[in-house]
């Protein structure tokens, strides 16, 4: 396919997942992958996230696997869930933003799987969209503000999932989130049977999406606890659901689930009138997604 020549040729190549539209690249091609970061304007500490089609792909990228993390590619792969390992030397250096580990996971999108088997090396793929801004879950997004930096963008419909997946690494055998997303804190702590400690935000990022301030609109945002009023009169409010006026909810029917789905789309939506007042957003409840959700609502927030 295309698709197939462009990547091999080292180009780039908009790639959907259940997650968000990734920004596709030859993750063994240290020219292809320094491709991704200039067209996303994308700082060089900030590690990308190679993506595999078949488990036993793991070992082109890893080179060891400890067993509570073979657990948890059991549970969730393919699926939103990244795990940090140490690195094989074939892994470029730019990859991983010069650290001896890497970010790798499984998708769980039919089209992201059937391109990634038909290829005979991994791909590193950050969201497709320029840095800090908010990431595509339309293959519309991704061709609004990359279009002259792919190839093409293969078609894959909305993002299922609609926030990016969450982040596991092990030090000393025991795991670590260090991103919330699209596996909840509560299912990867029921299959590991205890509590997972959290690592979320960093200066020198150990993984994609650590950075306080990310996912960003134009358009200020102010947030409230969820449950609370607008603490500003007359200001425009989104709530995370009214029955009423469900196009100002975050979420379509109430549930957390509905909330990522369109989390950045809404986002997204405000800087149609990026100089318009400060929006004020309810955030989701403290739980399963609404944690992943309320992560990314404070890193957009976030004005540095």
């Amino acid at each position: 396919t295309a698709a197939i020549a462009a990547l091999r040729d080292g180009h780039l190549v908009g790639l959907p997942t259940e997650t968000v539209y990734g920004l596709a690249a030859n993750a063994l091609n240290a020219v292809a992958v320094a491709r991704i970061f200039e067209a996303k304007k994308r700082p060089h500490f900030d590690p990308l996230i190679v993506h595999i089609g078949n488990r036993s792909d793991v070992d082109l990228v890893a080179r060891e696997v400890p067993p509570v993390a073979e657990v948890f590619m059991n549970a969730f792969w393919p699926g939103p869930l990244t795990l940090v390992l140490p690195k094989q030397p074939a892994i470029p250096d730019l990859v991983t933003s010069g650290l001896d580990s890497v970010a790798i996971r499984m998708p769980q999108h039919p089209v992201a799987l059937e391109l990634l088997q038909a290829l005979d090396f991994p791909l590193a793929a950050p969201s497709a969209n320029p840095f800090g801004y908010v990431s595509p879950t339309t293959r519309q997004h991704v061709l609004d503000q990359l279009a002259n930096e792919v190839a093409l963008v293969l078609e894959g419909g909305s993002c299922s999932v609609g926030v990016e997946s969450t982040i596991l690494s092990f030090s000393e055998g025991q795991p670590m989130v260090l991103r919330l997303g699209g596996i909840s804190l509560e299912a990867l702590e029921a299959v590991h049977g205890r509590p997972i400690p959290t690592q979320l935000s960093s200066s020198q990022p150990h993984a994609p999406g650590q950075l306080a301030s990310h996912y960003a609109p134009a358009r200020a945002i102010r947030l409230v606890a969820h449950g609370e009023e607008c603490p500003a009169p007359g200001a425009p409010f989104l709530r995370f659901y009214q029955k009423e006026q469900p196009e100002w909810s975050l979420s379509a029917d109430g549930t957390t689930g509905s909330a990522a789905t369109r989390l950045f789309g809404v986002l997204r939506s405000l800087d149609e009138e990026p100089d318009g007042p400060e929006v004020w957003i309810e955030k989701a409840p403290e739980a399963g997604l609404g944690r992943a959700i309320n992560d990314r609502l404070l890193r957009a927030a976030h004005r540095a």
